[in-house]
C-alpha cells in the first residue's frame, strides 16, 4: 500500500495496513543521543542529536534539532504502546516509532536491499566508503545539477567525483569544507536540480513530504541517505524515492568495526 505523505503512511500503520496493531507492541527503550563529529582536514564540528525506540529485535532513529526533546524523554517515553507513541508524542519521536515499527515489520537485513559492509578504520575511512556507497546510487550525467538537502562534506566530494555539480542546502552549515556557499532555503537548489540526494533528517523537519512531491511532479530522481527514518523513507521507494542508502542503528560513527549500510533502488518498468 503506497502512502503520498508521512501523515498518511503513519494513518495507514495504525490502521494495521502494514502488519500488527501497534497498539499492541510496546517501545521497550527510548533513549536520547548527542555527539559531536569533526574529521581530520575538515573545519566544521557536526553536532547531532538522536532520539531512538526499541522495538522487538529493530531500532528506529531520528535526528533531531537541539531543544527539541530533553533526555527526560526515555523515562517518560519507555515502556510505551506503541501506538501511543505514534499518535501523540513530539515529532521526532514519533518518526522512531514509525521506523521502529516498519524496521520490525520487515528488517533491512532480511530485505532485497544490497548490503554494503563499511570497512574497519577511522572516521574518515568510513564516512568516505559511506558516502561513495550513497552517491552510488547516482545515475547522472557529467555536469548534472544534484541538490544536496543536508550537507556532509564526504558526500559533496563524492557527487562532485562522479561527475556531478553539487547544490547544497542546510538548515545549519553556510559553507562546505571548500568554502562553496550552501542555500539555506530548498527552493533554490529544487528549481534547477536534476537530481536530488536528501537526508532522513528532512523526515524530522518536516521538509520530506514537499521534496517528494516535488520530485514526483517533475519526474526527479530522489536519492535519500537516512540513519534517521531509513524504513520510513523505504515505504516510498518507487512512489517518488528512487534509490535508498538506509543505516540503521547502530550507526557507523559510533564504531570502528565493519558495520552494514543497505541499498535499495526502486524498479523500473
Amino acid at each position: 500500500m503506497t502512502a503520498a505523505t508521512v501523515a498518511e503512511l503513519t494513518t495507514q500503520v495504525l490502521d494495521g495496513a502494514h502488519g500488527p496493531d501497534p497498539a499492541e507492541l510496546t517501545a521497550t527503550s527510548v533513549f536520547w543521543l548527542h555527539h559531536g563529529t569533526r574529521l581530520a582536514g575538515g573545519g566544521t564540528t557536526y553536532l547531532n542529536q538522536y532520539v531512538l525506540v526499541r522495538v522487538g529485535r529493530s531500532f528506529g532513529a531520528c535526528a533531531f534539532e537541539a531543544g527539541e526533546l530533553d533526555p527526560s524523554i526515555g523515562r517518560e517515553a519507555s515502556g510505551a504502546p506503541l501506538g501511543a507513541l505514534l499518535r501523540e508524542a513530539p515529532a521526532p519521536l514519533r518518526i522512531a516509532a514509525l521506523d521502529a515499527y516498519l524496521a520490525e515489520a520487515r528488517p533491512h537485513r532480511d530485505s532485497d536491499a544490497e548490503p554494503i559492509t563499511l570497512p574497519a578504520g577511522t572516521p574518515e575511512t568510513r564516512a568516505h566508503a559511506r558516502d561513495a556507497a550513497i552517491a552510488g546510487l547516482l545515475d547522472i550525467e557529467p555536469g548534472a545539477k544534484v541538490a544536496l538537502i543536508g550537507v556532509v562534506n564526504p558526500l559533496v566530494a563524492a557527487i562532485r567525483e562522479r561527475g556531478g555539480e553539487c547544490l547544497p542546502c542546510d538548515l545549519n552549515l553556510r559553507r562546505t569544507q571548500w568554502g562553496d556557499p550552501v542555500a539555506e532555503s530548498m527552493a533554490e537548489v529544487l528549481a534547477p536540480a536534476e537530481a536530488v540526494v536528501a537526508t532522513g533528517m528532512t523526515l524530522s523537519n518536516g521538509t520530506f513530504d514537499h521534496i517528494l512531491q516535488h520530485c514526483r511532479e517533475h519526474e526527479v530522481p530522489l536519492v535519500v541517505y537516512a540513519q534517521t527514518g531509513s524504513a520510513v523513507a523505504r515505504a516510498f521507494l518507487g512512489a517518488g524515492v528512487t534509490a535508498l542508502s538506509a543505516e540503521p542503528f547502530p550507526f557507523s560513527q559510533f564504531s570502528a568495526d565493519p558495520t552494514v549500510l543497505y541499498r535499495y533502488r526502486a524498479e523500473t518498468a
